[in-house]
């Protein structure tokens, strides 16, 4: 029960009167209401909205990679081509100087582009992936084949930045059969775009657009 009713019933035994007059002579201040209105503006406790507590992209990210092919039989070169059509042949190693009068390379990760690390298994040897999704600025999402050296194809594989500066110098991947970041870090080279390189005089040649 509340206080305003307690109050209008001993009005109405103690004086004998109807409960519509107890009711009108109760006072309001003795309502429900009767604690003080809520503050103008945000309360103290608006700092803590959810939004202060929400993890960051790739904390919140939930890793699903698979080995989609145990027997493809592939190693990364024939894999990213086939899967991006950047039409580089020769070892892993190679393919960023390769890359450089050819298509236009990146220091940053793109969606579709070929991710070139050296130092794989050793300093002499290399890997290309495919990025295929951007989960934030400190984590990708790559496919890729022959990592477990099993000539396997390994999808939705998380590769994260370790890099001091954040520039993507330095990567850590995914350990599948593990559940767990990879121990080792890579040296990446950069990403190369499907986009055909344009010299500077065939820049200076072609008509402005717009």
């Amino acid at each position: 029960m509340s206080t305003r009713a307690i109050i209008v019933a001993a009005t109405t035994l103690a004086a004998g009167l109807s409960a519509t007059s107890a009711e009108a002579l109760a006072p309001w201040a003795m309502d429900d209401s009767m604690a003080s209105p809520p503050p103008e503006g945000p309360s103290d406790q608006a700092s803590f909205a959810p939004s202060a507590f929400e993890r960051p992209p790739e904390a919140a990210f939930e890793p699903n990679p698979i080995v989609a092919d145990r027997r493809a039989r592939l190693q990364c070169v024939p894999f990213v081509r086939r899967e991006t059509g950047v039409e580089i042949y020769g070892n892993a190693n190679t393919w960023w100087t390769q890359a450089r009068d050819r298509y236009e390379r990146v220091h940053a990760p793109a969606e579709g582009s070929v991710a070139v690390l050296r130092g794989y298994a050793s300093a002499n040897r290399g890997h290309v992936a495919v990025v295929r999704q951007i989960i934030s600025d400190r984590m990708i999402i790559v496919d890729h084949a022959n990592w477990l050296n099993g000539g396997e194809i390994t999808r939705d594989v998380p590769v994260r930045d370790v890099s001091p500066r954040g520039d993507w110098s330095q990567v850590q991947v995914w350990h599948v059969p593990g559940g767990h970041w990879g121990a080792r870090t890579y040296n990446v080279q950069g990403f190369i775009l499907n986009v055909a390189r344009q010299t500077k005089a065939e820049a200076a040649a072609s008509p402005p657009t717009g």
